[in-house]
């Protein structure tokens, strides 16, 4: 596994927690999301086609630390957006770092070799660079040549600096996976410490709607990769085995979207990290609010085919922790590549699609516009 011994036990600590003091929803990751600026435009992302109004919108070092307090969850995902476009970056991940909270900055490492100096190497920090296969597969997701390399010459950076480091692989429809095995091992020989792999997620508001995978094509992929590494094996993944396990088709899971709540511009987001479905103030809106059981595999359209970490690692997490032995076995022998697949939950009697998103934005921007009417000129904190 790719995941330090230390996070691992505080982490599986704070877990076991919650269950023996009987709380039923809980956060495991924070999902910040500071700014929605990048320095990219990929066609599968679904946060960057914004008015300049809310691209220019920050998060405050206040808000960030407010959030985490709030939450109380042990990590936290800075992700955007590009973070390292905000200028604060280095004061808010030194921030967390001193309140003990295990820190994920997620970057595309375009600015990496000029902002790196800005931090310093820490057993709470963790570089976690986007790279979605090799030269070819990533340059075409990023729609941007050259931008692997420059990754790769970041996570080589980072490592002689003494930096802990890994990559975030997110896998598309049309992925092969002799290609992507092959790109892992390349990724171990650079000295990358861990992968965290997921599915892409099919963002309403991404430009690209044509190459996001279905669930039957994501386990059967996953086991076609999978299976050239031992089941998993070979590669040091930061997901836990259970949730690899899953990918793979081998566990019948319900999500937990309240294990990695999102905290973006727009304010807590509801009801997870893929979802613009509302937002609120406060977290404890967010989880008194929200109507959870109206979402999910099964509940709603638009999670019919996700997969995605996000939700579905909490409850991986937790699966853990009840039956610790079935982790092992996971862990010893490796992810089941062939064979039967757990049933999947129907979708018959999931409900429509809603597309609100739209009025949320339209909303924010009404908000933007009359506290300051020169918001889309010059970058505004939001409160």
């Amino acid at each position: 596994m790719g995941f330090p011994l230390q996070q691992a036990a505080r982490i599986g600590a704070y877990v076991m927690k919650q269950q023996i003091t009987g709380v039923k929803r809980y956060p495991l990751v924070l999902m910040l999301e500071p700014l929605f600026r990048c320095n990219l435009a990929c066609a599968g992302c679904g946060k960057i086609d914004y008015p300049d109004e809310i691209l220019n919108q920050r998060l405050s070092y206040e808000q960030c630390m407010e959030a985490i307090d709030e939450c109380g969850a042990p990590a936290v995902s800075i992700a955007g957006g590009e973070p390292l476009l905000h200028r604060d970056m280095p004061r808010i991940v030194k921030g967390f770092i001193a309140k003990k909270k295990f820190v994920i900055l997620c970057t595309n490492a375009l600015l990496m070799k000029k902002k790196i100096d800005q931090y310093e190497p820490n057993e709470f920090l963790t570089w976690s660079i986007h790279l979605d296969g090799d030269q070819a597969m990533h340059d075409k997701s990023v729609c941007e040549d050259g931008v692997y390399q420059k990754a790769v010459e970041a996570i080589q950076l980072a490592k002689s600096k003494g930096f802990r480091t890994q990559i975030n692989c997110t896998v598309f429809d049309g992925a092969d996976p002799e290609r992507l095995a092959a790109f892992f091992d390349d990724m171990k020989a650079v000295g990358c410490d861990g992968i965290t792999i997921s599915p892409g997620y099919a963002y309403e508001r991404a430009p690209d709607q044509e190459h996001f995978l279905n669930r039957a094509k994501t386990k059967q992929f996953f086991r076609d990769v999978l299976k050239r590494g031992k089941g998993g094996k070979a590669w040091s993944f930061t997901n836990s085995s259970l949730f690899l396990d899953f990918l793979a088709g081998n566990q019948t899971y319900e999500c937990t979207p309240w294990s990695m709540p999102a905290r973006t511009v727009f304010g807590w987001q509801k009801p997870c990290y893929l979802l613009g479905e509302g937002y609120t103030k406060t977290f404890r809106e967010l989880m008194d609010d929200t109507k959870w059981d109206d979402y999910g595999v099964g509940k709603y359209e638009k999670c019919a085919d996700c997969m995605v970490h996000c939700g579905f690692e909490g409850t991986a997490t937790t699966d853990a922790v009840k039956n610790p032995l079935k982790m092992f076995m996971v862990s010893m022998r490796g992810v089941k590549t062939e064979g039967p697949m757990a049933p999947d939950i129907s979708l018959a009697n999931q409900r429509k699609a809603d597309y609100v998103f739209s009025d949320h934005v339209e909303r924010k921007l009404t908000e933007i516009r009359i506290a300051n009417p020169k918001a889309s000129k010059k970058v505004v904190t939001v409160q």
